[in-house]
């Protein structure tokens, strides 16, 4: 790759990453009222969604975790960015698998991701709290995931197909 082009994608990954910062932030600025902790709109995973469909898995995971430790020390804690790294970790995996592998649209593909982030922190809060009477949030969490990533790969697909400038 060309000096040039990796100075360039350098930039996109920080504006990127800034980016995904920025929609975490709003997005625990806006009160969500389920009733059921953890249910957020997951506005930076429009970011991820993108990555993911611009450039590479690795790319996403790098920009995922970036957001996920800026945002976890600057409002939360140790706790948060655990939870939210095993998350966003089983849901950048099965989002990567099945846009390879399983000819989904980018709105399959972001309810996947919605639907594996909330398991992947259920499953860390099992194994934390050590209380496996936590799956019965599951089926709450199984909805969110539904609704959210549907939401988010309709505007992810808009995006895409919008963008003017190409990231790569």
């Amino acid at each position: 790759m060309k000096r040039e082009n990796k100075i360039r994608k350098l930039a996109w990954m920080g504006l990127l990453s800034s980016l995904a910062i920025i929609f975490g932030y709003v997005e625990m600025l806006l009160p969500v009222f389920t009733g059921i902790p953890g249910i957020k709109l997951g506005l930076a995973n429009l970011v991820t969604v993108f990555v993911l469909y611009t450039y590479t898995y690795k790319e996403a995971a790098a920009v995922s975790a970036i957001r996920i430790v800026v945002i976890g020390f600057l409002f939360g804690n140790l706790f948060s960015i655990l939870f939210s790294l095993a998350g966003a970790g089983l849901s950048l995996v099965c989002m990567s698998l099945v846009k390879r592998y399983g000819g989904f649209s980018i709105v399959g593909v972001s309810i996947i991701g919605g639907v594996t982030h909330n398991l992947g922190q259920i499953l860390i809060a099992v194994l934390v709290v050590e209380n496996v009477n936590l799956f019965y949030y599951f089926p709450a969490l199984l909805i969110a995931g539904l609704i959210t990533g549907m939401l988010i790969g309709i505007v992810s697909g808009e995006i895409l197909k919008r963008i003017a400038v190409k990231a790569k």
